[in-house]
């Protein structure tokens, strides 16, 4: 894959970590933990175990091409990974590839080792995202701008408290990544999630006949040897059709990238050319127009918070899945799922890279907060003036008054002042949109003790 339809992901650690390549490495490192974890509680020679685990060793020996093509005859590619990695070891370990195992079992264990090592990459973006978030809030802690409501000015802000808010939503997807995180499992059930053939080899020889005890602990025992291979968890049962931790990842991925995309939304606004209160620090630039420098960035980003959902959808759409192991709801997440990781992931990158090189221009913010003559502050003037004239006579007198201001292209200040009920009110104090920000700079510390 070449990236040409996906310049976010493209480049990235995300995009490396779920190539085909990584995820066919997955596959046989979930073959090779299987071997070793049954070699652990004494149904797999270790020389079986270690046979095994060289020749999954490297991914690059193994045919991508030819395994997706015979992937084909039965619907899934550890079919004919199986038949090669047999192929690959020795006689005396042949035997102990795949042994017990179903398909699934391989396919969902390598995609959790997929997801648990982009994940990991992913955190580490949204770490250097909040850093570079936490820096922003803290200079601009007390930058005045306009606070816009429905597209129009509505009373001042900060945009140490809007940083503030953008790095408050990169730790609620921090959080929620690493939960799912620690929960990825490994998957282990044989053919419809009992077990069973696993007792049926530690009666060889090995458990002296007894069946049920051995179902039990050659079983349990092995699952958690398997996980513990692997770094995965340990799950509680097979989860063939329970798809729980696939629909949580999900929930996850999809959210962060919507966090990350309401920062790249208000980016987006505030570098247009008549606001330009924001620019990205290496902006793009266009093929026809030499002048432009677009937030590119933020456009990714926004475009990948865009996408998210729909693949997220069509994950928790899986949930619905017949039998002890279903036709068509597993098969239709591997997509989606590497998808929705290579999306996030980019995402994440290039949030790391717009925070870090954010311009910020307070210029603009507060000569933007006196485009309307001081009716930014109206707010503020109907409370200060309503114990003064009642508040029925304040509301029709800064009605009256905005209208004057933009009929007659005068301040707020200037027009207040002709009323002869105000004669002694400091106008020019309740009218300064720096003077009326409220708790901002307070929250913005709230917010900046959050780790």
């Amino acid at each position: 894959m070449s990236g040409l339809f996906s310049p976010g992901p493209a480049g990235s650690a995300a995009e490396e970590a779920t190539s085909d390549l990584a995820f066919l490495q997955a596959l046989l490192d979930a073959e090779a933990a299987l071997t070793r974890a049954q070699a652990a509680v004494g149904l797999a020679p270790g020389e079986a175990a270690s046979a095994v685990t060289r020749a999954a060793s490297d991914a690059s020996r193994f045919d991508a091409r030819s395994l997706a093509l015979r992937a084909r005859e039965g619907g899934n590619p550890v079919i004919p990974l199986v038949a090669d990695l047999t192929a690959a070891v020795p006689a005396h370990a042949a035997p102990y590839v795949h042994r017990g195992a179903t398909s699934q079992d391989i396919l969902d264990t390598a995609l959790m080792l997929l997801c648990a090592r982009t994940l990991d990459l992913l955190l580490a973006d949204l770490a250097r995202t909040e850093g570079a978030l936490a820096r922003l809030a803290a200079r601009h802690r007390d930058t005045v701008m306009p606070g816009r409501t429905l597209t129009q000015h509505a009373v001042p802000t900060t945009f140490g408290l809007k940083a503030a808010g953008w790095r408050s939503l990169v730790l609620d997807a921090r959080d929620r990544v690493a939960g799912a995180r620690g929960t990825l499992p490994a998957q282990l059930g044989g053919a419809a999630g009992t077990l069973a053939v696993f007792g049926v080899y530690g009666m060889d020889g090995l458990y002296g006949g007894e069946g049920r005890r051995v179902v039990d602990e050659a079983g349990g025992s092995l699952v958690t040897a398997y996980a513990r291979e692997l770094g995965l968890a340990e799950p509680l049962l097979p989860w063939h059709a329970l798809r729980t931790p696939v629909a949580d990842l999900a929930a996850a991925l999809a959210f962060t990238a919507g966090a990350l995309g309401k920062a790249a939304a208000d980016v987006l606004t505030l570098s247009r050319t008549e606001i330009a209160e924001l620019s990205e620090g290496a902006g793009g630039g266009s093929s026809a127009m030499p002048h432009k420098a677009n937030p590119v960035r933020a456009t990714l980003i926004a475009a990948a918070a865009r996408r998210a959902p729909a693949l997220a959808a069509t994950l928790h759409g899986s949930l619905a899945a017949e039998d002890e192991r279903p036709a068509g709801a597993w098969h239709a997440e591997w997509e989606p799922l590497r998808d929705l990781l290579r999306l996030t992931g980019g995402a994440a990158r290039d949030a790391a890279e717009m925070a870090e090189d954010l311009r910020v221009h307070p210029q603009a913010m507060r000569a933007h907060l006196d485009l309307t003559g001081g009716l930014i502050v109206s707010e503020r003037l109907a409370a200060e003036l309503t114990p003064l004239l009642g508040r029925a006579r304040a509301q029709r007198l800064l009605t009256d008054a905005a209208r004057r201001v933009h009929a007659e292209g005068r301040t707020l200040a200037q027009v207040l002042a002709e009323e002869p009920g105000l004669k002694d009110v400091d106008l020019t104090e309740l009218t300064d949109p720096a003077r009326y920000t409220g708790s901002a700079a307070t929250l913005t510390d709230r917010a900046l003790e959050r780790r």
